[in-house]
Parts: structure tokens; sequence; C-alpha cells
């Protein structure tokens, strides 16, 4: 009997037959919205050509139909126009894959799966959308092959280095990645000579191991669960943002939650040094998921520990963990520099995220009624950051050894939502672990269609490579968001398909609902004076 199986589970379980029951075969014609992603995501294939980031080291800005793509005003027009419609034909092919695999049935982790491959294969040919990331590691890899460390200084210590792609904003700052990544960085950099495309193509490579990862581990994670599997994986990995950001963005991101997702799959079926190690290479991949470690020690400890063997354990998953980074730290010199990205992050907020949004009110109503509104938002943004800290901390003293990776799953949330700074592929640390422990079919998932629609509409305007030379009838980003609008409209009130995932009632039906509730209340009130 496997801590998974009889000891970890939640509350959150999905309604219908268990994982391992036989379940209805799926009569529904999966194969339409498959095809329709891979329309999709060939569309933004072509789309990239013409509004991708191309390192100007690359030779592809020399062919003639990239140069028109680029440089003509009805090229980057289209070019914008077939990327945006492409994520969004992405983002309606994913919906319906849901609406078909409604039954969730024997056959439909195949489908998932095979609607994954599908939509990830013109992806992995792109040029990098949405974000140029994946060039700066082609620069971090380079400093470590000429002796110089990533953690002291950027790369516009480079010769040439911006030839790289990567962005001017980034170059002289440190990076934030553990020291397995720089040697992955550098081990590219060998293979290549630091050529732009090769390295893209190898970094997008690698984080197709971390796709991988998930494809194989959050089904059998969602199983222990009694979660369905085939269902978690749709909303953890099949959903666009997903596949967009960690194949075609090729963001290192991806390895990182691919090998937190099997750790914690290990060390749930009680294997808990393999869990740990897989959880300390994915900190030397990326060191947000040290937060993971308190809760494999909870599993470790077992469900009636003691306060003295919680603490012991705690103190061991620890050490195991930090004394591997610390020893991995020797290679290249790079120490434990990598500390910084916990203990001194990056400064500033963005506006979308909930500490940002409410940060910016609070200092707009402070400043009219003549007060330091900036300070005002700052100690709000600080106060939130401690909250954090605080959810973390409570959930890895009190609740359920049944639910450890809930509680995991909720922390992680925790420390991304309350961040002043929240990238779009942020929210996919988190949503794996909330997936294989319970999604539920109400507001829980309507969030989440929401969430996962606004970072692929901001996305889509956000990071497009235009010249500044070209002339065009509309901006780019504003003919982006245009059509990335218009079609979130069609999806939420034309299209009769996925109108219904959030919109289920007429008005008028809401108010019938909200009236009888009211009433029911009111009739309850007074049985309750009557006695």
């Amino acid at each position: 009997m496997t801590a998974g199986g009889a000891h970890l589970g939640t509350s959150e379980s999905q309604p219908g037959p268990p994982a391992t029951a036989a379940a209805a075969p799926v009569k529904r014609r999966v194969y339409v919205a498959t095809i329709e992603g891979f329309l999709g995501a060939l569309m933004m294939f072509v789309g990239s050509i013409g509004t991708g980031w191309i390192a100007n080291g690359s030779p592809m800005i020399r062919q003639p139909i990239v140069i028109a793509l680029r440089t003509e005003g009805w090229g980057v027009t289209v070019s914008t126009v077939l990327l945006t419609v492409g994520a969004m034909v992405l983002m309606r092919s994913w919906l319906r894959l849901g609406q078909r695999l409604a039954e969730w049935g024997a056959s439909s982790l195949r489908s998932v799966v095979i609607a994954i491959s599908a939509w990830s294969l013109p992806l992995l040919f792109c040029v990098p959308v949405f974000s140029r990331d994946v060039y700066a590691y082609t620069g971090q890899g380079r400093l470590v092959m000429e002796g110089q460390n990533p953690y002291q200084v950027g790369i516009s210590t480079l010769n040439n280095w911006f030839a790289l792609g990567a962005d001017p904003a980034w170059a002289e700052n440190r990076t934030p990645y553990g020291p397995y990544f720089l040697w992955l960085a550098r081990a590219v950099v060998g293979l290549t000579g630091a050529q732009p495309d090769a390295s893209v193509l190898l970094f997008r490579l690698l984080a197709g191991v971390g796709v991988l990862l998930c494809v194989i581990y959050v089904p059998k994670l969602a199983e222990l669960h009694g979660i369905n599997g085939a269902r978690a994986l749709w909303i953890a990995v099949a959903n666009p943002l997903f596949l967009i950001s960690f194949i075609a963005s090729a963001h290192n991101d991806a390895l990182m939650v691919g090998l937190a997702v099997a750790g914690v799959y290990f060390a749930a079926t009680r294997r808990y040094l393999l869990g740990i190690l897989l959880v300390t290479a994915s900190i030397g991949i990326k060191p947000i998921t040290v937060l993971l470690l308190p809760f494999i020690g909870v599993m470790w400890a077992g469900p009636s520990a003691s306060w003295p063997r919680k603490f012991l354990i705690w103190g061991a998953t620890a050490g195991i963990s930090l004394g591997i980074l610390a020893v991995s730290g020797i290679p290249y010199n790079l120490g434990l520099g990598w500390t910084w990205a916990i203990m001194d992050p990056t400064p500033g907020y963005t506006g979308y995220s909930p500490s940002g949004f409410l940060g910016q009110q609070v200092e707009f109503l402070a400043n009219v009624l003549g007060l330091p509104g900036g300070t005002f938002a700052t100690l709000l943004r600080t106060g939130m950051k401690y909250a954090a800290v605080g959810l973390v901390l409570l959930l890895m003293f009190r609740g359920d050894y049944s639910r450890a990776v809930r509680r995991m799953a909720l922390a992680f949330t925790a420390v991304v939502m309350l961040s002043p700074i929240i990238q779009p592929w942020y929210i996919l640390w988190f949503i794996p672990f909330l997936a294989v422990t319970g999604i539920r079919d109400d507001w829980q998932i309507r969030s989440f269609y929401v969430a996962v629609t606004f970072f692929v509409v901001f996305g889509a305007q956000d990071q497009l490579s235009v010249w500044s030379f070209v002339e065009l009838p509309i901006d780019a980003s504003s003919l982006a968001f245009i059509t990335a609008l218009a079609f979130t409209f069609y999806l939420l009130f034309l299209d009769v398909h996925t109108r219904k995932l959030l919109i289920e009632a007429k008005p008028w039906d809401l108010a019938k609902r909200g009236w009888t509730w009211s009433l029911d209340r009111w009739e309850r009130y007074q049985a309750s004076r009557s006695r």
C-alpha cells in the first residue's frame, strides 16, 4: 500500500468513475479538436517567421521570404494575424477537446497525449514567440564556458553579445537560474558554438524533456489522489499557455516543473530519496521549487509522526538537498550564487498581478487624499509577500497528512499569486499540482479558463518583434490585441459550443435562481423563528 494510494488524497476529487474503473468509451469525434489545434499551431509557426524573435546573428534574417515577412507592411500584418489567430484557435481546440472528452473514459488519456503531441510539433520549430528569454540562456552558457560567473556578471560582458538575440534590458542582470541549468547551457553552447538557431532548438529539446516528464507523471500522480489522469493532463499540459510557454518560448521552467512533478510522484509513492533528488534537480534548474522540500518532508515523516520526528525529517530533507546543491556549485566555481534569486528577488511589480493591481489602487486613493501613496503601495506589496510566507508555514504545520500534495499546491499557489511580479508562465508552476489533486468543474475550472485566455491574449500583443522602420496601417501590437479580443468575444458569446463553458444560463434564468434561493432562505428563517 503506497503513501499516495492509501494515505494521500484530496477533498477535490472529481465525480464520475474512478481512474481504475472501466469507463465508457469516448464516442465523440476527438480527432476534430486535435486537427483544429494542429492547424492553429501551424498558423503560429508561419506567423512566428514574421513577428517572432530572430537573433541578429542568425542567418535566417538573410532569407528572402523572411525579409519579406519582416520588412514589408503586408508581411508583418499577415504574420501578426496568423500568430494571434493561431494561438486563439489553439485555445478553442483545447476547450473543445475537454468538451469532447467529457466522459473521460478509458481511452481519454491516449487522446490527450495525441493532442499534446500534434499541437507541440509545429511549435517545436517556431521562431521564439511571446518571450526571448531563450537567447539569454545562450549568453549565460557562454559566460560559463569563458570562465565568468553568471551569478556575478551579466551577458553584456561578452564580446558581440548583442548578436545573441537577448533582451538588452536584461543584459547586465545576474542569472536567476540554478547550477544545473548553467551546466546544461554550457553544454548547449559547446555543441552549437553559440549559433543562435541551433541553440534555440537544443534548449527547446531540453524543455521538451520537462514536458514529457509532465505527460508521464501528471496522470500517475492524479490517479494516486483519485483524480482522473486524463482530465488532469488536459488541464495541466494540453492547455495552450503551457505549450506556447514551454515549447514555442522554450522556457527552462518546463524542465523545472517536469522534474518537480516527477519528484513529488516518487515521494508520494514512498520513494522519498528519489523524490528528494528529483526535486533537488528541479531546484538546480530554478530555485523556486525549494518550497516543495518541506512537504516532501511531511510525506516522509508519515501520518502519525511526532513533532520531533517531523523536525528531524525536515532537517534531513533540507540537508540532503542543499548539501547536494552546495557540492554542485564547485564545478565552474559557481558556489551558492543561485541563492540570491530567493534572497534578493527582482524589484518592481506587474500591473496584472493581485499585488501590483491592488498596490496601484491604494497608491491612487492615497494620493487623492494627500497621503504618501507610494509608501502605502510598497507596504501593501510587502505585506502580501509576507502573507505568502505565513501561508506556506501554516500549510507546513497544519493540515491532514492525506492532503500533503494539496497543501503543497496551495502553498506554491500562494507564493506565486501574492508575489508582486507574475509572468504569464508562472501560473504553470503550480497548476499541475492543483490539477492532480483536483480542480472542480465549477468556478475553479472557469477561473482557470479565464487565466489561460488572459495570458494568451496578453502574450499575443506583448512580445512581437517588429522593426521600427516598417510602415503599418495599424500598430502590430494593437492589431494582435484587437484580433485576440475579437476571437475571445466569439468564444464567449457566439460559438455555440464554447460559450457554454462560462455562460451557462441566460440573465433571466440567473435572476430566477437568485429569487428562488432568496425565497428559500426566507422560508427557512421564518421556520426557525416559529421554533
